[in-house]
Formats: C-alpha cells, structure tokens, sequence
C-alpha cells in the first residue's frame, strides 16, 4: 500500500471536512523537547492540525444535522456534531482526534497561538488579523510524522494598532474588568432582563463592537445558540 505524501494526506483531509464547513486551521510541529498529545500506541504525537470554522462556516450544515438528530438531553449538541464529523476522518486519515471537551484537556488555545501566530483579544477569544473573533476550533488530528504548515503564520496583534478598543466599552455588563474577560458576570446579565432583550438573542456587543473581521460575522441563529449555551 502507498502512504501519501504529507500533502496529498492534508488534501484528503480538506475534501473530508469542506462539505461540513470546517478547515485546516493550523498544524503544531512538536521537535527540540516538546512532547505531543498522546497517541492511540502511547507514543506523542509528532504533529497535531487544527480543524475548525472560519466565520458561521459550519452553521448550515450543523442545522442540517440537527434537525434530524432526537433531543439529546443536557449535551452540547455542537460538540457532539463536531465529534461525528472529525472523528471517521482522523481515522481514514491515520489519525487521532482531540476535543476541546474532552479529557485529558489539550492546550487548544496554546496550539492555535502556536500555529497561526494569533493571540487573545480582551474577550479572552483568540483574534486573528482577517478573521477576527468570528472563528474557532471544534477538534483536532494527532498524527505521527511531521506535517507541513496549512496556513500562514501572521504577525503583529490586531488590538495593538486599535486605539479606541469598542470592545472594552461596548460591554452593558462591565464584564471586561482590567482586560479581563468575567465570565460569572457576563452569565448573571444574560440571565436578566436587560440580557434576554439584548446579548441574549443579538449576540455579544463586546464582541460585535470589534471592527477586524467584519465580514465573517455569525449569523443570528448562530450567535444566539453560543449565547444561550454561555448563559446555562
């Protein structure tokens, strides 16, 4: 049997996860001493790539498969959606996933700095230059050779060249308290009146207030399915 190369195998991939509106996010080389996740034989993992939505990519066909799933209880139906998605292609790929949700916790956020050079905004939700905070990671693949990078490492942090930052003022819950992102706060004012009447159902001012990335903002039911799912 051939093995592909590492970019026919990323190729592959990509097809796997278009029609779900999911991408290659990043990949995370581990060399010098750093030590992988682990891998399903107990080695690390050499190399790890991010998978995740750019803008409400995912929104559509998530609906779809919503609509015909039965009631699920107390989990989080985006976060079992995400897991049906990745899981059969990290195992036609050779691969093993992670989740975010999932024990033994991966420093996700770690690895997208790592990978595409992004960092925190004051929200706490990493920014990136084209996409601002309307983006995010659902899952990643383990894989035990080196792989190359699946997107451009950027440079600088969009918040630094922002001076009059709306999104610190923008909050109607003071939750951004000394560039920190309260999130006992926030939760306590979607639980309010004045909560159910704005962020709730519109979807975060703070957030919204952010001018990077505009056109990749998420669609109104999706904002208000993260919002109902932070205010639980």
């Amino acid at each position: 049997m051939t093995v592909p190369s590492a970019d026919e195998l990323l190729e592959t991939i990509r097809a796997a996860l278009a029609p779900h509106g999911l991408f290659l996010r990043g990949t995370v080389n581990f060399a010098g001493g750093d030590s992988g996740p682990m891998l399903a034989d107990g080695r690390p993992a050499a190399s790890v790539v991010l998978v995740g939505n750019i803008g409400g990519s995912l929104w559509k066909p998530f609906s779809r498969w919503r609509e015909g799933e039965p009631d699920r209880g107390g989990t989080d139906p985006l976060d079992d959606w995400s897991k049906q998605v990745i899981r059969p292609v990290a195992e036609a790929a050779g691969a093993i996933s992670y989740f975010p949700s999932d024990p033994p916790w991966q420093p996700f956020q770690q690895w997208a700095m790592q990978a595409e050079g992004i960092r925190p905004s004051p929200l706490g939700i990493l920014i990136h230059p084209r996409y601002g905070l309307w983006h995010g990671y659902r899952g990643a693949l383990g894989f035990n050779r080196l792989l190359p990078a699946t997107d451009e490492v950027t440079a600088g942090h969009p918040c630094d060249s922002c001076a009059e930052k709306p999104c610190l003022s923008a909050c109607p819950a003071d939750a951004l308290v000394t560039h920190t992102f309260d999130v006992g706060r926030c939760r306590t004012h979607l639980r309010s009146e004045a909560g159910a009447g704005g962020c709730l159902p519109h979807g975060c001012l703070s957030r919204d207030a952010c001018p990077v990335g505009r056109d990749y903002r998420y669609p109104a039911q999706q904002l208000r399915f993260h919002m109902a799912a932070l205010s639980l």
